[in-house]
């Protein structure tokens, strides 16, 4: 509930209490009235104006219901009356207080007058008497039931009947004003004595004790409503007369409470007996919110007595508590959970002490296994019950028990349980073996803790695998595993009585392997003695031989691996007959294969190799670049050629083996045999001699640099052969040293180092060779002529570099191509081409198709189909301006259709407002030209009858075009684009040479 909603008193336009007076309808003495205003054992009474009196230890506790009342005046006489009785007293008294005024007044008066008269006044003074009897018969009743009250030994000896034979006795009805407000007033007392204080929490009992009170009272529900309410009012004053925040929360915790309790009492009926919206200004939501806060509260102080020990009876006493104090399935369901998380999290804490004592005792473990035994216990009753016929009828949430939303649900406490979880995982392991109903109790309680599956596993897999090393180590020692049929059987076995991975259980076995073959070549090398060991343990562990050789790969490889780098960093000068003999021992001593050992050390050579290749591309020119690998040939030759042949245990003297290497195709090798660099790497006998032996070609940089990047590396090297070393000397000026032969052969040397194959090699001196004859042939056929003499000079040229023939020819056509292909479209460009000259150098087998852009063919076709139209003729060729010169240009024929068409009718009315001008100008022959060049338009797109101004000038073109006797066909198409009628065609004929017409002249000064 909103507290600030509670906090205003009720304002003034709200109507009067149902209640005319707080509880009592008659002034009682001060300290009466203080019981009555104030709540017993209620916090509220800390708020009343009269301090309470102070009463010794042995006083007993005051009657809630207040002292006995006194009865004052004729209630004495009135309470010992029936009501036949009061009524015959009443009559009686009326007839003698007639009869006796009636004597007198004759007596005194003397006559019938005075008589009445005095009869009149007696009869009223005894009306009087017998009214106030009768008026104070409801008091009397209301005292008499007051008195019952306070009487009874407590609320529980008030009885219906008693209090109906109280009414009966006195002829009053409960619905008498004093009568109601006497039963008000107790009702009321009674709920106030009820209702615990602002801090103390309800017992469950209260409702019960209430509505057995109201049903003893037999008050009214409207009534009893009444009482609630103004109980809530006096509530409302006593949070106006707090004085601090503790106050007018307590305060505030007595409203919510008043709230549920009469919610609770009149059911169904609360929602319109106590308007609490409106006379407290409260929503529905606050209302909701105290019944909820109430209901939850009584629902977990019945769960607090709630231990382990759980059945269906108190189950069921749950869910009938649930319903009683109207609390959701949804809420009932959490605080059940919550309950149930709450005494795990006790078993987990003293679980964990034990485990974290400082001596960490077997106690300890056992102390906290029993108490997870006891959480699995828990949680396997609950699951049970899960599946009860009358689960429906349980309280709400049963199930497995969870940590999650506890005080163990974080990162902090995770170790925790994870430490609990090994504790369990050890003892079930304690037996060396794993039984089933364990693997079952793990999994619950992997599930209950919230581990993870893989932090649960790697738990399991820590825990085991080193029972499993146990139990191993046992079979080694015993002989058990030696003297087993069947070691894959006997280590199945054990896996299986663990419930172990088998694959994990592999690992462990190439981890015992290594560690023994570590042990074995702590002295560099590997002895007979040792291969035995080796052995013996590969075959009771059952270790496969690629697990074997991968273990001593990486052991003795890096042993091996070590030997090499000595051996590399020695350096050219460095690689003598210790560094060989070191060498030797290591690939010989570790047993390791040849394929091993070269691999160990192509991996040691490739990097000092890559090294080289590093510097030679940071250099600051090409020579330094090719000194660098050149240093790298001689690393090669005199470092890694003699390392291969230790590896190998061949002797560096004996005549290396044959490198194999990739044949190439006879043609080609006669092909480019004319290339003189590409001779001199193929040295002779004398020279190979000179230089020594070759260089290994077994480790390569095939595999780390791209092929783009060798035959880069070779390319440099191969310049540098061709122009020799330069030296940069003061003023700029340069020296070339020029390098013989032998340059070649280390030029060799490097395509072998780099891998390149013979087709690759071919490759890089073939484009060296073209790229000198392009550039020099370029400066020759600058202008793209070839002459007689210009021929000679590409073919010395052609013999000084040695590149074939058939290669050499395809440069001078691609440059002579290229030369002419830009002349050709500058001849376009300019109009200085045609389709004709087209034509002609297609003819001569020029390919135009390549040499001229598709977007430069199409705007020629475009200037030729416009010189069609402009050409004075009137002439259209349909098959040659759709087919031939769309074919001769490779145009698409629709594309070129449409261009025709665009151009026709944009030429149409061109032509005829030409011939207009022309025949103004007095200028036949244009005239004729611009109609000619008019009627081809409409050839190409037939069009309707042409529209003018002034027919005269129609008839006057009309007229000068039959002047030229055109063919009739022309003549009569021409009179149907003019739309001039036959006479006025024949009028134009007649007319010849004559003066323009008026019109024209008019039309010409307008103008």
């Amino acid at each position: 509930m909103n507290p600030s909603l509670l906090i205003s008193p009720p304002s003034s336009s709200q109507p009067r209490p149902l209640l005319l007076l707080p509880f009592t309808p008659n002034p009682l003495p001060s300290t009466r009235r203080r019981l009555r205003v104030s709540f017993p054992r209620n916090s509220l009474s800390t708020h009343d104006q009269s301090p309470t009196p102070t009463s010794s230890p042995e006083t007993e506790k005051p009657n809630i219901f207040g002292d006995p009342k006194e009865l004052t005046g004729i209630q004495p006489l009135v309470q010992n009356l029936s009501p036949p009785v009061r009524l015959a007293t009443s009559v009686v008294v009326l007839a003698g207080a007639l009869a006796a005024g009636y004597g007198l007044g004759l007596r005194f008066g003397g006559n019938r007058n005075a008589a009445f008269g005095g009869a009149a006044i007696l009869g009223a003074a005894g009306g009087v008497a017998a009214y106030a009897v009768n008026a104070s018969v409801p008091e009397v009743a209301a005292v008499t039931l007051h008195n019952y009250v306070a009487a009874c030994d407590g609320p529980d000896a008030v009885k219906r009947e008693d209090i109906e034979n109280i009414a009966k006795k006195y002829g009053v009805s409960k619905q008498d004003e004093a009568f109601n407000m006497e039963l008000c007033d107790i009702y009321s007392r009674f709920v106030s004595s009820v209702l615990p204080p602002g801090g103390e929490n309800l017992r469950g009992d209260e409702v019960e004790t209430i509505i057995s009170f109201k049903n003893a009272l037999g008050i009214d529900d409207p009534d009893a409503a009444s009482v609630h309410m103004e109980i809530g009012r006096q509530i409302f004053r006593f949070r106006l007369e707090a004085e601090d925040r503790d106050g007018d929360l307590e305060q505030r915790r007595a409203f919510q409470k008043l709230i549920y309790v009469s919610t609770l009492v009149f059911g169904d009926a609360s929602s319109f007996l106590l308007p609490w919206k409106r006379v407290f200004k409260v929503t529905d939501s606050q209302v909701e919110i105290a019944i909820r806060d109430n209901a939850k509260q009584l629902y977990a102080s019945k769960l607090a007595s709630v231990g382990r020990d759980i059945d269906e009876k108190l189950l069921f006493s749950l869910r009938e508590a649930q319903l009683k104090y109207k609390l959701s399935d949804e809420l009932a369901k959490d605080l059940l959970i919550e309950h149930k998380r709450k005494l795990v999290e006790e078993n987990i804490f003293v679980a964990l002490q034990g485990l974290k004592s400082r001596g960490r005792t077997v106690g300890g473990v056992k102390q906290a296994v029993e108490e997870l035994d006891k959480i699995l216990s828990f949680n396997d009753l609950l699951t049970s019950l899960t599946k009860h016929p009358d689960a429906d009828r349980f309280a709400r949430g049963l199930g497995p028990v969870s940590l999650v939303g506890g005080e163990y649900d974080s990162d902090r406490k995770m170790d925790d349980l994870k430490l609990l979880y090994r504790a369990y995982v050890t003892n079930s392991l304690s037996g060396c073996q794993m039984e089933n109903h364990k693997l079952t109790a793990l999994n619950q309680l992997r599930n209950i803790l919230g581990l993870g599956n893989k932090e649960a596993e790697a738990i399991i897999l820590d825990v085991t695998s080193k029972v499993y090393q146990k139990r191993l180590s046992q079979a080694f020692q015993s002989g058990d595993l030696e003297m087993a049929d069947s070691k894959a059987a006997f280590l199945q076995n054990l896996c299986e009585e663990l419930h172990f991975d088998p694959q994990k259980a592999s690992e462990i076995h190439e981890e015992i392997y290594r560690k023994k073959l570590q042990q074995c070549v702590a002295d560099g090398e590997l002895d007979d003695s040792d291969v035995a060991a080796l052995l013996k343990v590969r075959v009771m562990l059952c270790i496969p031989q690629q697990i074997v050789d991968a273990a001593h790969s990486d052991i003795c490889g890096s042993l091996f691996e070590k030997a090499v780098k000595d051996a590399i960093s020695s350096g050219v000068d460095g690689y003598d007959a210790d560094v060989k003999n070191a060498v030797r021992k290591a690939a010989h001593g570790l047993r390791l294969t040849r394929e091993a050992a070269m691999s160990i050390a192509s991996k040691a050579v490739r990097k000092v190799f890559l090294n080289y290749v590093k510097r030679s591309r940071s250099a600051d020119n090409r020579t330094e670049s090719a000194k660098e690998l050149k240093k790298m040939i001689a690393f090669n030759t005199l470092v890694v050629t003699e390392l291969v042949a230790d590896i190998k245990g061949e002797s560096s003297d004996a005549p290396p083996e044959e490198p194999v290497k990739e044949e190439v195709k006879q043609d080609d090798e006669d092909e480019w045999e004319s290339l003189q660099t590409l001779r001199k790497i193929r040295p002779n006998k004398e020279l190979m001699e000179k230089l020594g032996k070759p260089g290994q070609t077994e480790i390569t940089l095939k595999d780390d640099l791209s092929e783009r990047d060798r035959m880069d590396l070779y390319k440099t090297y191969l310049l540098y052969c061709l122009t020799g070393e330069v030296t940069r000397i003061p003023f700029g000026a340069q020296i070339t040293t020029k390098k013989d032969d032998s340059e070649y052969v280390l030029l060799n040397q490097l395509g072998g180092i780099l891998g390149l194959t013979s087709e690759e090699t071919v490759e890089v001196h073939r484009s060296l060779a073209e790229q000198a004859f392009r550039q020099q042939a370029e400066v020759i056929l600058a202008d793209g002529q070839l002459t007689k003499s210009r021929i000679e000079q590409l073919n010395e040229l052609q013999k000084s570099v040695g590149l074939p023939g058939e290669y050499a020819q395809k440069i001078i056509k691609s440059i002579t191509t290229t030369k002419m292909a830009a002349a050709i479209e500058t001849a376009i460009g300019q109009g200085r081409l045609n389709i004709t000259q087209i034509r002609e150098l297609k003819e001569a087998g020029v390919d135009l198709d390549n040499m001229i852009s598709e977007s430069l063919r199409e705007n020629l076709f475009k200037k030729t189909v416009d010189e069609i139209f402009s050409s004075g003729t009137g002439d259209f060729d349909e098959e040659e301006v759709y087919e031939k010169i769309p074919a001769d240009l490779k145009v698409n024929p629709q594309k070129a259709k449409g261009v025709v068409h665009d151009l026709a009718r944009t030429r149409l009315s061109n032509s005829l407002i030409q011939a207009v001008a022309l025949l103004r100008q007095r200028n036949q022959e244009g005239v004729v030209s611009s109609l000619n060049d008019l009627l081809a338009c409409d050839k190409a797109v037939p069009s309707e009858p042409l529209s003018w101004d002034v027919p005269e000038e129609v008839a006057d073109l009309f007229g000068v075009y039959a002047q030229r006797n055109p063919d009739p066909e022309k003549l009569s198409r021409l009179q149907y684009l003019l739309d001039i009628s036959d006479s006025v065609a024949e009028a134009a004929k007649e007319m010849g040479e004559g003066a323009p017409s008026v019109g024209a002249e008019e039309e010409k000064f307008v103008f």
